[in-house]
């Protein structure tokens, strides 16, 4: 259960980073699913950190806003990976497991949501001409597929390995268009 928790937890992290460490912070101060009291992880349920995170989230929403996509792309990467390393090592030592495996596994599980969703709608921004209201969709998007899976893998721990196996296939099945794509430029030669 700790395991899928955590997988699920930082394969949102992954999708969008801020809402899933948001959403587990408030409800591991309430006990509620989750708890990183009495673990070196701790931190994650502070206010100090909450507030630093809400700040980021705040930061990167004002960014995309401005039109930085490209480089608020990488940011949310590695600000996904970190958070997902954490909130895995976090849910192993709050099932008083060892937690430096949720440290690789977080970033494994993060970079599967990354390359699986956010950068499907990072492809999709790119096809969108109005820079406008629909590119903003497309982050809120991310947003509710990121804060429905994390609170999902809260309350349901398993249900983060049918999220990360639709990672996968997202994952294969965006290869095998580029691929196809590729194949029938060569026959218009």
């Amino acid at each position: 259960m700790d395991i899928g928790q955590g997988a699920g937890l930082s394969g949102a992290s992954g999708v969008r980073p801020f809402l899933p460490a948001l959403l587990a912070g408030a409800l591991a101060r309430e006990d509620s699913g989750i708890d990183f009291d009495g673990t070196s992880f701790s931190f994650l349920e502070s206010p100090w950190f909450l507030l630093a995170v809400f700040a980021l989230a705040v930061g990167a929403y004002l960014a995309e806003r401005q039109g930085l996509s490209g480089l608020i792309d990488r940011v949310l990467l590695a600000f996904g990976v970190l958070l997902g390393a954490l909130l895995f090592a976090g849910s192993l030592a709050d099932g008083n497991h060892e937690s430096w495996p949720g440290i690789l596994a977080g970033i494994v599980c993060a970079g599967l949501g990354y390359f699986a969703v956010a950068s499907l709608f990072a492809r999709a921004r790119k096809r969108i001409s109005d820079s406008g209201g629909a590119v903003a969709l497309l982050g809120l998007y991310s947003d509710v597929i990121a804060l429905a899976l994390a609170g999902l893998s809260i309350l349901f721990p398993p249900l983060a390995f049918v999220a990360l196996a639709a990672f996968l296939v997202l994952i294969v099945r965006s290869r095998g268009e580029s691929a196809q794509k590729y194949e029938g430029l060569r026959s218009l030669r």
